[in-house]
């Protein structure tokens, strides 16, 4: 089978190492940093591409209904159509969805004014939550002890200042505590299996400081997240909504992306996106045993009933991004990236190009995903630090902590 992942980032690479096991694999555009690492990338439009199966990658081109383009051609094609991508396309849609459906969520106001979004910001009692209601790379989210500050950063955003059209209507939540995970289902519009839970760090600094970025590093598996946490949230989150989209006369074929917070009083729904989480992607790839490419391409046909639930490894997979400095407000690129080959080769160790350009420079804030398997979450972690150093270029920085509480969790549990 010939696949074409559509996209340019790390998640894309990610996909195409993992689908390239068992078929043949393009990604369209991709980057020459991919090229160099040993990934076939091709130039023109998707539908220009001879496949057998496309598998759509980044969020803004399902929003903009590329799935319905070239189903409309008769091609097989993993990725909602722009009916059901409203789900990440419009933070406010989706929260009337999950309040229709009954799936547990923050509460929340949807605001296009600063008076009444002030007013119900005041009425809650922190943390608080300020989100764009279109999309903003996964930038466009503050989480923040401080009102002034939330207050501040809806006005911005509703001024279109912040993120432009994105950001004149804003959804303000309450904020929630407790461990977070990232769970991804793949659906085939009826059904719905789970891949394993991840845990991504949003914040540029370690300590989950600083602004969000698209995602700094992540782990998996989650210790938090048993086969009963990953079954609850399947039941009282995922197929809820899949059933809600369907009865809306929405046929979704593609992944659903649970961001979840464990409350102490149960799982609650974060976000949904509706596609691929990049990094939690390039960990969960790394663990997924068996034929991908026939799981995918059987739900992208709606017939996740005639393929194998997939398995993953007892292995733990960390990922640790690179990215240029000033990322994420105002990232400087156009340096070059030596230490790929010597990284590459180091035990363990998958690369994942991100926004690496020609020549080998930075092409965009986050350059490089850095990943590690191993026996232990801690294992996994020295080897994907061991593959950091590895790497350089002017100003690179990266956290220094991704996924450092749940090794030093692992190494207590196992009496080290």
């Amino acid at each position: 089978m010939r696949v074409c992942v559509v996209g340019s980032g790390g998640r894309e690479h990610a996909l195409a190492v993992a689908l390239g096991r068992t078929a043949e694999v393009l990604v369209c555009p991709g980057n020459p940093g991919m090229e160099a690492l040993g990934v076939e990338c091709g130039d023109g439009p998707p539908d220009s591409i001879d496949a057998d199966l496309y598998v759509i990658g980044p969020e803004a081109p399902l929003v903009d209904g590329l799935a319905d383009e070239l189903r409309a051609e008769g091609r097989l094609v993993f990725g909602p159509g722009a009916d059901g991508a409203t789900l990440e396309g419009s933070k406010a849609w989706m929260k009337e969805l999950l309040a229709g459906a009954g799936v547990p969520t923050a509460r929340y106001g949807v605001f296009d004014d600063i008076g009444p979004a002030r007013e119900f910001l005041r009425s809650l009692p922190g943390p608080w939550v300020v989100k764009t209601d279109g999309l903003a790379a996964g930038k466009g989210v503050l989480v923040t002890e401080d009102i002034v500050a939330a207050e501040a950063d809806a006005a911005g955003k509703l001024s279109g200042e912040a993120f432009g059209e994105a950001g004149r209507r804003v959804v303000v939540e309450e904020g929630l505590r407790g461990p977070e995970l990232s769970l991804m289902a793949v659906c085939d519009g009826r059904r719905a299996v789970p891949l394993a839970a991840a845990q991504d760090f949003k914040r540029v600094g370690d300590g989950d400081t600083g602004p969000n970025t698209g995602g700094m590093g992540a782990y998996s598996p989650v210790p938090a997240a048993s086969s009963g946490v990953v079954d609850e949230i399947m039941d009282v989150a995922v197929r809820p909504t899949l059933a809600a989209l369907a009865e809306r006369g929405i046929d979704y074929r593609g992944v659903l992306y649970a961001g979840i917070m464990l409350t102490e009083s149960g799982p609650r729904v974060l976000e949904f996106n509706v596609r691929f989480g990049d990094p939690e992607t390039q960990v969960v790839m790394a663990r997924w045993h068996g034929d991908v490419t026939a799981l995918i391409a059987a739900a992208a046909a709606g017939r996740l009933d005639t393929v194998p639930a997939p398995k993953f490894t007892s292995d733990a997979a960390v990922c640790v991004v690179l990215a240029v400095p000033g990322y994420p407000d105002s990232p400087r690129t156009g340096q070059r990236v030596l230490g790929l080959e010597e990284a590459r080769g180091k035990d363990g160790i998958q690369l994942y190009s991100a926004g690496i350009g020609s020549g080998l420079v930075t092409a965009a804030g986050r350059v490089l995903g850095v990943t590690a398997m191993g026996p232990t979450i801690a294992a996994a972690r020295e080897r994907a630090y061991d593959g950091v150093r590895a790497v350089s270029w002017p100003g690179m920085h990266y956290r220094t902590d991704i996924a450092s509480a749940a090794a030093a969790a692992s190494e207590v549990e196992t009496g080290r």
